[in-house]
């Protein structure tokens, strides 16, 4: 089963001349490739999900259904854990910039959008209370919001710990898409 939004729609590479490489702009999509922290801890917990799965048929065969059916929403508790973690990030399209976070989805679009830059600041290390010195990718919203910009997404995140190409690649793309849609 092929999981479109685990990886980008065409690789950055094969089109540097081009800041906005695809063709159908009016689709969600992420325009970098989640990092491997975020990968490896879905697959950690696919991995359990698989073996609390397993453990609900030994118990649907052994003894009560009820118990089993406890367990078996467990293990899709887990399951959309984990793909909702692959999820998270940032999404652009012609609409708009979408902030994916495991518990909450924040939309907006262009007209709202005042400024998307990249910033050397505190970033906290993994979405951890711990601060080290990084740099992130700040959203100036309108309205209530304009006076503390929103950092999308940081050089410590899960996407980009320890890839900091990978991170100006991101913030480029993310950027590009802000001053090709974004207000005039």
């Amino acid at each position: 089963m092929p999981l479109p939004f685990l990886t980008a729609d065409r690789v950055f590479e094969a089109a540097d001349d081009v800041p906005l490489p695809y063709d159908d702009r009016d689709r969600w999509r992420r325009p970098y490739r989640p990092g491997p922290w975020r990968v490896g801890v879905a697959a950690l917990a696919l991995l359990l999900a698989s073996f609390v799965l397993f453990a609900a048929v030994i118990i649907a065969v052994t003894a009560e259904l009820t118990s089993a059916a406890v367990v078996f929403a467990l293990a899709l508790l887990v399951i959309a854990a984990a793909m909702r973690l692959l999820r998270m990030g940032v999404w652009v399209s012609a609409r708009g910039l979408r902030h994916v976070g495991f518990l909450t989805t924040r939309t907006a679009s262009w007209e709202q959008v005042v400024s998307v830059r990249t910033v050397q600041q505190p970033v906290r290390w993994l979405a951890l209370p711990r601060t080290v010195q990084g740099q992130a990718l700040l959203l100036g919203r309108q309205g209530q919001d304009a006076a503390t910009p929103t950092p999308l997404m940081t050089t410590h995140n899960a996407d980009f710990l320890g890839r900091t190409e990978a991170f100006d690649r991101a913030a480029d793309a993310v950027e590009a898409w802000a001053e090709e849609y974004g207000p005039r």
